[in-house]
C-alpha cells in the first residue's frame, strides 16, 4: 500500500489529527524521534503501519511518574517498549562508570532524557497507569538482557530484564516478523499471556506449563548468580542456540517461574529487507527538536546506506552474534540504488554517500553453503583464528552494488566507513575490491580493528593474529603508493580485554614504538551484557572454550596498560615506566631508539611530533612523517555503518539497526 511521506504522531495532537480515536500500539522509546532506516523505532513501527495497525511514539516520557504514558491513553493492543537504540546504561556511563556529558540520540546532544534501565522503568510506569495492558519489550538492551546477566555498573548477577520489568513478552534480535506475528495474535483477540510459540520471543511461565520447542537446556538463577562455573557454561549454551535453523528453546528457573527463551525468529530474506528499506521515511528527526539543533546521532547515518544484517565475523567483545546473529543477509542492488535515489533528492545532499555498509561492510552472503542448511557451526568461527576452508569468499557483488551506486545522478562519490573484515578481504584471491576499496572508498583515512598483537589476546577477542593484519597494511599502502595516493589507516587498538597481560600490554606497545604509531584515543574493555568477552572478565573462563582467562579487573593494573599504549605522552611516563617495571622491562626505559621512555630523572622531550596516529604510507616512510597529529578517535560502537556511540563491544547490535 502507497503511505504518505509524514511523521507518525509524537503527541496527542497529532493523533487526533488524524482521525484517530486510539492507537493500537504505542511505541515508548528512550531515544528521540528520528524517522529513518538506521533507528529501530522507525522500521519497526513503518513495519506495523504498512500492515494497517496504528503506531504512535512516546519518545522521552518524564519517567518520574505515570502522568506522561497516560498521553494516548489505553492502546488497543499494547504497549513496545525500548531503551532505544543502545543500552541505556551504556548511553550513560563510560568505562570508568563516569558520567556522560552527551548523549547522542537526545535532542541537542542533552543527557538525561532517558533513565538508567529505561526498560524496566518503563515497563514499570506502564504498569502504574494501565495495570494489566500488554507490554512487549525490544531493542537492544532488551535483547541482550534477556538471560541472567552479569552488570557491569552493579558488578553481580542481574535477573532477566523480563523479570524485573514485569512486562509480558520480550523480543529478541531483528524484530519485524516477531511483532507482525504478536500484532496479528493480539489483533485476533489472543490474550497476551497465552502468546508463547513465536519464535524470537521470550516469556514467563509456570514450571509445569507445556513448552513449543524442544529444549537446549535449563538453568536456576539462584545456581548462576553465585556460581561463576555454572555461569559460564549457560552463556556458553546460550551463544550456540541463536541460529534460526538448529537453535532451541532454553529455560531458566526463577523460583516459581520459568522463564523461556523460544529459538530464533529467521532473518530477513533479500526480497523482505527490500520491503522494509522501501517503507517511506520521512528520513530526518522530529521538526519538534529544530529549535534545539536536532538530534546529532542522524549525521552519520543521513547520507548512509546499510546493505546487510548479521555477522560471521564474531568478535567475542561483540553483542552481534547474540543480537542480530551470524548469518548475514543482503538486500538487492536495486533496493540500495533506489534508496541512494532518495538520499540524492534531500535538501542537504552534497554529493556524497557516507557509507554503504553493515554490520561489516565487505559481506553479502552467508559465509558458506552449510549455514543455508544446517546453520552456523556452534564449534568455530568462519574467520578466526584463520579463515574456514569452506568459507564462500566473493566480493563481486559488492563491487556490482558499489558501481550502481556511483553511477546515480548527483552522486559524486561513495565511500566505506563500516568496519572492513581485512582478513576476509585478504582471503579473497581476486584484488578487484581491495583496489576499488583503494582507489574510490577511502574517504583519507581507512578505519580497521587489529584490536591488539598478542596472539593469546587475539584469541580471547576470536580475531585473527596480527601478522594477517601486518599483510594486510603492506598491501594497503602497495596499492595507494601505486595509484598515487597519500591515504592512511587508522586502527583501532583496545587495552585491558580478558587474556591481556601486562606483558602482552608492553608488546603491543613495542609494536606500536616499531610501527611508528602513537594512537590519540584507545577504547578500554568495556564490559556490556550480550559478550562472550563481558563472561570472561566476570567469571575468568573463556564460555566458548572452557578455559581459563587472565583477566585485568584491578582499576590500577588496567590504567597501566592504557598508558602503554599511549607511551608517548609525557603524562603517562610515570605510569609507563612503573608497568616497565612490574614487567620485567626495565631494558625499555632509557634513551635508545627502542626504548618507550626515559628515565625518571629527564624530561621526555621527543613526544608526540615524533609519532602519529595513523599509520603512514610504507615503513620506509617512518623517518619522513609530517608532523600533523591525525585523529584515530575511536567510536564508541558495533553498529551498522558509520560510527556510533554505543560501546565498541557492543558493535553489535546491528551497528545501526539495534532494533527491536
Amino acid at each position: 500500500m502507497n503511505l504518505p511521506t509524514q511523521f507518525l504522531p509524537l503527541c496527542r495532537a497529532d493523533m487526533e489529527a488524524r482521525g484517530w480515536d486510539a492507537p493500537d500500539f504505542v511505541y515508548v522509546t528512550g531515544d528521540a524521534y528520528v524517522d529513518h532506516p538506521s533507528f529501530g523505532v522507525s522500521i519497526i513501527s513503518r513495519v506495523l503501519e504498512a500492515a494497517g495497525y496504528r503506531v504512535a511514539i512516546l519518545s522521552q516520557p518524564d519517567y518520574k511518574s505515570c502522568d506522561a504514558f497516560r498521553e494516548y491513553g489505553r492502546p488497543r493492543l499494547g504497549f513496545l517498549v525500548t531503551a532505544g537504540n543502545i543500552d541505556s546504561m551504556v548511553a550513560h556511563y563510560t568505562v570508568a562508570k563516569r558520567k556522560r556529558s552527551y548523549d547522542y540520540y537526545s535532542p541537542g546532544g542533552v543527557m538525561g532524557k532517558r533513565p538508567d534501565r529505561a526498560c524496566i522503568v518503563y515497563s514499570n510506569r506502564i504498569r502504574e497507569a494501565y495495570g494489566d495492558v500488554p507490554i512487549i519489550l525490544g531493542g537492544l538492551e532488551a535483547s541482550l538482557r534477556r538471560f541472567a546477566h552479569y552488570d557491569y555498573w552493579d558488578d553481580k548477577v542481574r535477573r532477566s530484564i523480563l523479570v524485573d520489568s514485569r512486562a509480558d513478552l520480550l523480543t529478541y534480535g531483528m524484530g519485524e516478523n516477531i511483532l507482525l506475528r504478536i500484532a496479528e495474535l493480539l489483533s485476533r483477540g489472543i490474550p497476551v499471556k497465552k502468546i508463547r510459540d513465536v519464535r524470537g520471543t521470550v516469556y514467563l511461565c509456570r514450571p509445569e506449563d507445556k513448552i513449543h520447542f524442544p529444549i537446549a537446556a535449563t538453568f536456576d538463577y539462584n545456581e548462576l548468580k553465585t556460581d561463576k562455573k555454572a555461569y559460564a557454561a549457560a552463556f556458553g549454551v546460550q551463544y550456540k542456540n541463536q541460529d534460526a535453523i538448529s537453535g532451541q528453546a532454553i529455560l531458566e528457573r526463577y523460583d516459581d517461574k520459568l522463564l523461556v527463551q523460544n529459538p530464533p525468529m529467521p532473518p530477513l530474506e533479500r526480497e523482505e529487507l527490500d520491503r522494509v528499506y522501501a517503507l517511506p521515511y520521512v528520513r530526518e528527526y522530529h521538526p519538534s527538536y529544530r529549535a534545539v539543533g536536532g538530534v546529532p546521532g542522524i549525521e552519520e547515518v543521513k547520507f548512509s546506506i546499510t546493505h546487510n544484517r548479521g555477522c560471521f565475523g564474531a568478535c567475542n567483545f561483540c553483542a552481534l552474534a547474540f543480537h542480530q546473529g551470524r548469518t548475514v543477509r543482503s538486500r538487492s542492488i536495486e533496493s540500495c540504488v533506489a534508496e541512494a535515489e532518495k538520499i540524492t533528492s534531500l535538501p542537504d545532499f552534497k554529493g556524497y554517500i557516507h557509507d554503504v555498509g553493515g554490520p561489516t561492510a565487505n559481506f553479502r552472503y552467508p559465509a558458506c553453503e552449510k549455514q543455508q542448511k544446517s546453520g552456523v557451526c556452534t564449534n568455530k568461527k568462519c574467520l578466526a583464528p584463520t579463515p574456514c576452508k569452506n568459507m564462500r569468499v566473493d566480493h563481486s557483488e559488492y563491487i556490482e552494488l558499489l558501481r550502481a551506486i556511483e553511477a546515480v545522478p548527483r552522486v559524486k562519490k561513495v565511500f566505506i566507513r563500516s568496519g572492513i573484515r581485512f582478513d576476509y578481504l585478504l582471503a579473497d584471491r581476486d584484488d578487484t575490491f581491495f583496489q576499488k576499496l583503494v582507489a574510490d572508498h577511502v574517504s583519507g583515512q581507512l578505519k580497521v580493528a587489529p584490536e591488539h598483537c598478542a596472539p593469546d589476546v587475539l584469541d580471547c577477542m576470536g580475531k585473527p593474529h596480527f601478522e594477517v593484519y601486518q599483510a594486510f597494511r603492506k598491501k594497503y599502502f602497495d596499492l595507494t603508493e601505486k595509484i598515487g595516493k597519500e591515504q592512511y589507516l587508522v586502527p583501532y587498538l583496545m587495552s585491558s580485554h580478558p587474556g591481556s597481560t601486562l606483558a602482552d600490554a608492553v608488546a603491543l606497545a613495542v609494536c606500536l614504538k616499531r610501527d611508528g604509531y602513537a594512537p590519540e584515543q584507545v577504547q578500554d574493555f568495556y564490559p556490556t551484557p550480550g559478550t562472550a568477552s563481558t563472561v570472561m572478565y566476570y567469571t575468568g573462563i573463556n564460555p566458548l572454550t572452557g578455559k581459563t582467562v587472565y583477566v585485568p579487573t584491578d582499576y590500577h593494573e588496567k590504567q597501566l596498560q592504557r598508558a602503554l599504549l599511549q607511551y608517548n605522552r609525557p603524562d603517562n611516563a610515570d605510569l609507563v615506566r612503573e608497568a616497565l617495571h612490574r614487567a620485567g622491562r626495565e631494558d625499555l626505559i632509557g634513551n635508545g631508539k627502542e626504548c618507550l621512555v626515559r628515565p625518571a630523572s629527564h624530561t621526555r622531550s621527543a613526544g608526540p611530533n615524533t609519532m602519529s596516529s595513523v599509520h603512514r604510507r610504507s615503513e620506509s616512510d617512518r623517518n619522513h612523517r609530517k608532523s600533523d597529529r591525525r585523529t584515530s578517535s575511536r567510536p564508541h560502537t558495533h553498529q551498522t555503518k558509520g560510527t556510533s556511540p554505543a560501546s565498541k563491544t557492543q558493535r553489535d547490535g546491528g551497528r545501526k539497526n539495534r532494533h527491536r
